[in-house]
């Protein structure tokens, strides 16, 4: 294909839909609608001309992403200049055991993924919706599916599996996995900037709303905090992170919960957001002055340190610890607080450095380094779909 290839990336949230328009590499808009069904509002940047758009949509145009989406079209249409969008590259959740790499949408594919639903219910339900949206308003376009499982599907199975009967996981039931399209834009980077950190042992944490760690040895996840559901291992913005699963049948007999109310507690009103009782944005936390905001901290510090630990013993020894994500990539006050008196690992990092935000926070005498890289998974997905074609 040409590298001026036309590809428009979505990314279809609940209540959102982020996209980003390319000729060849060239970013040339990114934009996001948020608020869909109910207050919905459209920010848009054209990198080429440096038009902007921040106003509200009408209740009509932001009813659902399919509404939203043709209201971004007078605006895409008007960048493209006369050409089309050859393909659209969506980010989906849950691959499942059967899709192990990116793939064109068919309607056999889209059914398989339908199932999927279950397993990822805040995400899966409305990635697919977004598809449905976009092969609407491109009718031309080949639509390319590109999943956040399928960067670690080829875990050793002890760190696959769970201590269930054989047969559930041989049904599915193991661990996946998520945040695959972050890492493997963290391991692409590292690997045309610095081949040597790309070919060790890093632990790579992708800190944002949605949180999680990675174990990654010369290029390959051969660890994941996330389990089965994008709820296991770091408590993140609303959900809980690792559970105890007697909770779950503690809620269930002694509590009366439905399995319904159970998923919203766990998935929706946990988390920073539960543990503070204030709000699941670490910004403000970070700047709250009451002692359960900093609790809230606390716990999702502490987590982030033992999961460091635990993957650097799935990794056999540790070379670099790489921050990604929202919070990653700007809390220098989470960053400090994971890696502090972490000298037992040869993990230190530079005080000033770190309140930079600079790209190498290392302490000089660090036998770890540790680096800050924002991440870009809509780059992953152009690469991706542009492969497809």
């Amino acid at each position: 294909m040409s590298d001026k290839t036309i590809i428009l990336v979505l990314n279809a949230g609940s209540s959102s839909i982020k996209f980003t328009l390319y000729r060849g590499p060239q970013v040339l808009v990114d934009g996001q609608i948020s608020g869909l069904g109910a207050t919905p509002h459209i920010k848009f940047r054209s990198a080429t001309t440096g038009a902007t758009v921040d106003r509200d949509l009408t209740a009509e145009e932001g009813a659902n992403h399919d509404t939203a989406l043709k209201s971004v079209l007078p605006l895409l249409e008007e960048e493209l200049g006369g050409s089309r969008v050859e393909a659209v590259g969506h980010r989906v959740v849950h691959g499942g055991v059967t899709f192990a790499a990116p793939l064109r949408v068919t309607e056999a594919v889209f059914s398989d993924l339908e199932t999927l639903i279950p397993l990822a219910p805040l995400h899966q339900p409305h990635n697919l919706t977004g598809i449905r949206a976009a092969e609407s308003a491109f009718p031309g376009a080949v639509q390319v599916a590109c999943f956040d499982t399928a960067f670690h599907r080829n875990h050793p199975w002890v760190n696959d599996t769970f201590g269930l009967p054989r047969r559930y996981y041989e049904e599915g039931v193991r661990r996946y996995g998520f945040h695959g399209l972050s890492y493997e834009y963290i391991c692409e980077h590292l690997k045309q900037t610095d081949p040597k950190t790309y070919s060790g042992k890093l632990v790579v944490g992708h800190l944002g709303n949605g949180a999680s760690m990675c174990a990654i040895n010369n290029g390959q996840s051969i660890g994941s905090t996330m389990g089965f559901t994008a709820l296991d291992g770091l408590p993140m913005g609303t959900r809980s992170g690792q559970l105890d699963p007697g909770v779950i049948l503690y809620l269930l007999t002694t509590k009366g919960m439905s399995a319904d109310a159970i998923s919203d507690l766990l998935y929706k009103q946990s988390g920073l957001k539960g543990l503070s009782g204030i709000s699941q944005d670490m910004r403000t936390l970070s700047e709250s002055s009451d002692p359960r905001a900093r609790e809230a901290i606390d716990y999702f510090v502490f987590r982030i340190r033992r999961e460091i630990g635990g993957l650097a013993a799935v990794l056999g020894g540790l070379d670099t610890v790489v921050f990604t994500g929202g919070i990653g990539e700007h809390s220098a006050l989470v960053r400090d607080q994971a890696c502090r008196d972490m000298d037992w690992l040869g993990l230190k990092i530079e005080p000033d450095k770190n309140s930079r935000s600079e790209t190498d926070i290392s302490a000089q005498d660090s036998r770890v380094k540790v680096l800050v890289i924002p991440t870009n998974e809509e780059e992953m997905i152009r690469q991706h779909t542009l492969a497809q074609l």
